[in-house]
């Protein structure tokens, strides 16, 4: 907890004993027939102490203000209403009420996204030469029972136990505990602190401690305040059927990894046979939310943009790690969360040293996934990378950072970065039958020593009959510690109990029923299941918070208004520049057409507006759309250029405008090296004010 906080929290907590037992002893001297002016000193007393408990509580409400949700919402609100309004998204369906958890793009949020998507794809597909891939988004069962998420890929959820009504767990202690944090001023500083650690560590808690939780706080249904069940898991999944029998049953995938897993084989052979290499794929997935809300940031079918790095695991090197070693950035690893201290700022390189970071390629693609973010306009002070606590992460995974920006909301979830060890290409390999492996070839043979068991079948078939393969198959699995400790034992003793998982118990081994020997063999390559770097990016969670990284108000020239305005960089901006006549005039007209038509040629995004607006109107409606750049004819020669956030303009011949506006679009040169090279314009004739 803030320790000014912690400390009014105490203060408040102590001058309200204080008032309690004033309050009593006033009412004592009363009953028990005190003197007038005793009764009121103690009462005058009573009256000071009730002054300064209040002057605590508003020193505790403007501190806990400073972080509270009002200010916050109150911006989200001007940011989503400026959104709503321009049309960079909307409600699907919204004539038939909307559903929740279902957006649509308008054209500015969908260049927004493309732009946004563009950039990913020659950030990393191209720039890191991965395979794209398009794969489907219906798959069958039987890859998702393979991969986990048939049986595991759930939330916590409660239901109102009169109503039925569904609440997703974790938001329901979530909302309890911020809202008394924030809220409830008489709350202890020791229960002020065990919340906070409770939000800290919210996604870390078992079905168990989270029901156990709800109880203790007593929170009931939000909308009827009737009880609520205990948490059980929900699957997240849309299932479908694939055909018309209904036989073939399938799932809407939530997410796009599986369709990279199962073409394994066909990419490596693609590749050469040769690691490392990445596959990335760009695509739609489904989760059917229990509650869906916080618009575009949690929704029921969004765009994932999925890479999965394949690498040798025993050697997770990169050869261009040195690229972001010296990168340095908030990072906020496990044993500073659970000790409930702050992200602070590392040097990757050196969370790679110290083993913070499992691994270089790890390492690589949390510096290149920051690079990309702050490429796109998120504030480098707003974006932290964190460690997943030991309850997040699954047993087969090595190590696991999420990129966080914080937002309106709090920090969010927006780039999971994991290694996921061998888990999916085995998973699909003993599933499907099909080895997804790859192999070295040795330069010269070598000679090693291999575990040979031969299980001797006819044995095990007099003894186990139709058991008998369960059997084998356990003897098969043994590992080498294993098999050497039975040889030993049947060495010495002739036989060894021997537990076999698939019948549940334990059999007897004798001595001929099972050979176990070390054999010095020659190989000639190595054959290995290849592990998984995966950096998984939710696209629309980056716009948002984008959006709200870019938005930012500003005074009319009268002071009178505050204008919205969206200062997205060039690279992601929906329209890259706006083209006005100064006045109506048919000239003017005629060279902001021909201005219009050399944009086109050269793939600028550009709006022309030639109605006899106001040019200060004209300016204002680009700034909300977050246009970088406007281009003014006032001449039948040359025109003006304004760039958007310092209103700053540069008079450019008619001839070079179009070049001058892709050279910074396209971020050849910065809007300070054009400003250099051409003559400052500044005319009263050209009014910013409405």
């Amino acid at each position: 907890m803030d320790g000014a906080e912690e400390t009014l929290r105490r203060d408040l907590a102590n001058k309200q004993a204080a008032v309690d037992a004033q309050a009593v002893a006033v009412r004592d001297l009363k009953t028990g027939g005190a003197p007038k002016p005793d009764i009121e000193a103690a009462v005058e007393a009573l009256k000071v102490l009730k002054i300064e408990t209040e002057s605590i509580a508003g020193k505790l409400q403007a501190v806990i203000a400073g972080t509270s949700s009002g200010s916050r919402e109150a911006f989200r609100q001007a940011v989503v209403n400026t959104l709503e309004r321009r049309l960079f998204y909307i409600p699907s369906f919204r004539i038939y009420g909307g559903v929740a958890g279902l957006y649509d793009y308008g054209p500015p949020g969908t260049d927004v996204k493309m732009n946004v998507l563009a950039f990913w794809r020659q950030h990393f597909v191209i720039e890191e030469n991965m395979l794209a891939v398009d794969c489907p988004c219906v798959t069958p069962e039987v890859v998702l029972k393979a991969s986990g998420h048939v049986d595991k890929f759930t939330d916590l959820m409660v239901k109102d136990e009169k109503t039925g009504t569904c609440y997703r767990a974790d938001h329901l202690l979530k909302d309890f505990c911020k809202e008394k944090l924030e809220k409830d001023l008489t709350l202890s500083a020791e229960k002020a602190s065990e919340m906070k650690h409770v939000l800290a560590v919210l996604d870390d808690l078992s079905a168990e401690e989270l029901g156990a939780k709800l109880k203790e706080y007593g929170i009931t249904s939000p909308d009827t305040k009737n009880p609520l069940s205990e948490p059980y898991p929900f699957n997240l999944m849309f299932q479908t059927s694939i055909g018309p029998s209904g036989l073939s049953p399938g799932y809407m995938r939530p997410e796009t990894a599986q369709g990279i897993f199962v073409n394994f084989k066909d990419l490596y052979y693609y590749n050469g046979n040769k690691l490392p290499f990445a596959a990335a794929q760009i695509g739609q997935a489904f989760r059917n939310e229990i509650s869906p809300r916080q618009g575009l940031l949690r929704v029921r079918e969004f765009t994932l943009a999925e890479i999965e790095h394949f690498v040798d695991p025993d050697d997770k090197c990169h050869p261009k790690y040195g690229d972001v070693a010296n990168l340095e950035f908030l990072m906020f690893p496990r044993e500073e969360q659970l000790a409930g201290k702050q992200a602070n700022k590392l040097c990757l390189g050196e969370a790679v040293s110290k083993g913070t970071v499992n691994n270089q390629t790890l390492a690589y693609f949390i510096g290149r996934v920051y690079l990309f973010l702050t490429h796109l306009g998120i504030d480098k002070e707003r974006l932290r990378f964190r460690q997943h606590l030991p309850n997040e992460m699954a047993h087969y995974a090595a190590d696991c950072w999420d990129a966080e920006i914080e937002c309106s909301y709090g920090w969010i979830e927006c780039v999971g970065i994991a290694d996921r060890s061998a888990y999916d290409l085995r998973a699909h390999t003993e599933k499907s039958g099909i080895p997804l492996i790859a192999h070295e070839k040795f330069s010269e043979p070598r000679e090693v020593e291999k575990l040979v068991i031969t299980p001797v079948k006819k044995e095990l078939g007099l003894t186990f009959k139709g058991k008998q393969k369960m059997v084998v198959e356990a003897l098969e699995a043994m590992n080498e510690v294993e098999a050497m400790e039975m040889k030993a034992a049947l060495e010495s003793k002739g036989e060894v109990e021997f537990q076999v998982c698939t019948l549940g118990k334990s059999v007897t081994i004798t001595k001929s029923m099972v050979s176990i020997s070390k054999e010095k063999k020659k190989e000639y390559q190595r054959v290995f299941t290849p592990s998984v770097i995966e950096p998984s990016f939710g696209i629309g969670r980056i716009i948002y918070c984008l959006f709200e990284h870019c938005f930012y108000t500003r005074a009319s020239k009268d002071g009178d208004e505050q204008l919205n305005v969206f200062q997205f960089p060039p690279l992601v901006a929906p329209i890259k520049c706006s083209v006005f006549p100064l006045v109506q005039n048919h000239e003017y007209e005629q060279v902001a057409k021909q201005i219009s038509k050399s944009l086109a040629a050269i793939g600028i995004s550009h709006k022309i507006d030639i109605t006899g607006t106001s040019i200060g109107k004209r300016y204002a409606r680009t700034d909300e759309l977050g246009v970088p750049f406007a281009i003014t004819v006032d001449s039948t020669t040359s025109v003006t250029i304004r760039e958007r956030d310092s209103k700053d303009q540069i008079r450019v011949s008619i001839d070079e405008v179009a070049s001058v506006v892709k050279e910074v679009t396209d971020g050849q040169s910065t809007w300070g090296d054009v400003k250099w090279r051409y003559p400052t314009h500044s005319s009263t004739s050209i009014v910013e004010s409405i």
